[in-house]
């Protein structure tokens, strides 16, 4: 099975997410089947089925997460330096002077509005290799952009 690269602070909230999914979600809904269950008929009942529906979600999630979680290669970006890799932390500006700063992460983690950008993406795999003061073109869905990178940490 092929690892997943995965930041110590995604790995934790995976592992957060986890925990509330079996330990409040699933019994929660385990409750929720039960009552719904006493209200008769099962054919014509929207709550069992509603509540049925989200214990199929729920169980989904945890099979997801525990395949996640399981298949995670944690790497720490403290421990990295040099030109850009998994984990950096990148500082750059477009060709509109409009400053955005990202963190290389995992697929599982990332989550653009956060500024964290999936490895796998065309900007991520454009960064890759380079260093601070190079510039870089991106062929994204709206067009071509150009970057210049300010800054690389690994924090």
């Amino acid at each position: 099975m092929e690892k997943i690269p995965m930041t110590p602070a995604g790995y934790k909230a995976l592992n957060e997410e986890l925990k509330q999914l079996k330990s409040v979600e699933r019994p929660a809904i385990i409750q929720a089947i039960s009552e719904a269950r006493e209200h008769g008929d099962l054919s014509e009942n929207a709550e069992y089925h509603s509540a049925k529906e989200k214990q199929s979600f729920i169980e989904g999630r945890i099979k997801e997460l525990e395949g996640l979680i399981g298949r995670a290669n944690v790497i720490d970006p403290k421990t990295l330096s040099g030109p850009i890799k998994f984990g950096a932390t990148v500082v750059l500006v477009d060709e509109d002077d409009v400053e955005k700063t990202f963190q290389i992460v995992g697929e599982a983690e990332a989550n653009i509005e956060k500024g964290m950008l999936n490895i796998n993406s065309p900007l991520a795999r454009a960064l890759i290799g380079k260093e601070e003061g190079d510039s870089v073109e991106v062929k994204t869905p709206g067009g071509d952009k150009d970057y210049e990178i300010l800054s690389v940490t690994y924090v």
